[in-house]
């Protein structure tokens, strides 16, 4: 990490990852990038679902391989890449066959690894093979909620899931947030964390590097008028009235109070809820 020397407010609490050290090159790839317009939290009709975002550099989509269907081919890690899209490094890999694809990189792998993804594949970091082939233990990312589906969970920077136990067809993953859930065990992982692990040490400093990210300022409910939040209203710098906080519309949210719908589909996955506030 590097710690800027305290010259303005901004660089007085600024630290940012030395990407010199770890990257191998500045320019992506060319067949595996393509323009994307974002959708900065908006649906189909353009009506916002998700506030607070909107704005940004401009970006370069990278194509990256989650599904990772070529089996039984080794491919050798070319390039350790930035990828402004995601927290964590993407590495350039080359398959014997000469086909050349993006993945992202767990920690620890460097240019010349050679890696495969096979159910009979050493247990090495980076590796990818089915969760029923991996001890218990070990570290994974990059999991499949379906087998086939391509990797849906554990893909942020520097995160991992643990394998705790395997039963009934379903191995049981602890997650990064403490909860435990159940995933098939014919679904494929890969050995290991994220890489980039610093990412969450990175302090932004200043509000114009959260701009920079596309994330727009935050409005606190209880500075907002009583018509525009349940929060708002008061003389002066009053709490919020309410034993419990709640969303713009009502609803339950924060504070580790459960929002969760009571009938998810994936209710029955989740061995043990994950652990909020103090006690985590």
């Amino acid at each position: 990490m590097k710690i800027s020397r305290p010259t303005t407010p901004s660089q007085r609490k600024k630290t940012s990852i030395v990407y010199r050290d770890v990257l191998t090159t500045s320019s992506p790839q060319r067949s595996l990038t393509k323009g994307v317009k974002r959708s900065v939290g908006r649906n189909a009709f353009g009506r916002i679902t998700t506030r607070h975002k909107g704005g940004g550099h401009k970006r370069l989509w990278r194509d990256i391989d989650f599904r990772l269907e070529k089996k039984n081919i080794p491919f050798i890690v070319k390039t350790v890449e930035y990828d402004p899209n995601r927290s964590g490094f993407i590495g350039f890999v080359v398959y014997k066959d000469g086909e050349k694809r993006y993945i992202l990189l767990p920690q620890g792998v460097k240019v010349g690894a050679e890696l495969v993804v096979s159910t009979e594949a050493p247990l090495k970091q980076g590796n990818r093979l089915p969760l029923s082939k991996i001890p218990l233990g070990t570290s994974v990312y990059n999991v499949e909620v379906k087998p086939g589906g391509g990797a849906k969970l554990i893909r942020s920077a520097g995160s991992c899931a643990m394998v705790l136990a395997k039963d009934g067809g379903y191995i049981d993953l602890k997650m990064p947030s403490t909860e435990v859930r159940k995933v098939p065990e014919k679904a494929w992982a890969s050995i290991g964390g994220v890489s980039n692990s610093e990412n969450k040490l990175v302090r932004l400093g200043k509000a114009g590097r959260t701009r920079w990210l596309g994330i727009r300022p935050t409005v606190r409910g209880a500075a907002m008028n009583p018509v525009d939040h349940p929060h708002g209203g008061g003389e002066g710098r009053s709490g919020r009235g309410r034993k419990r906080a709640k969303s713009k519309w009502g609803k339950p949210t924060g504070k580790g109070q459960k929002s969760r719908r009571p009938n998810k589909y994936s209710n029955r996955l989740i061995v043990s809820r994950r652990k909020v506030g103090k006690k985590r």
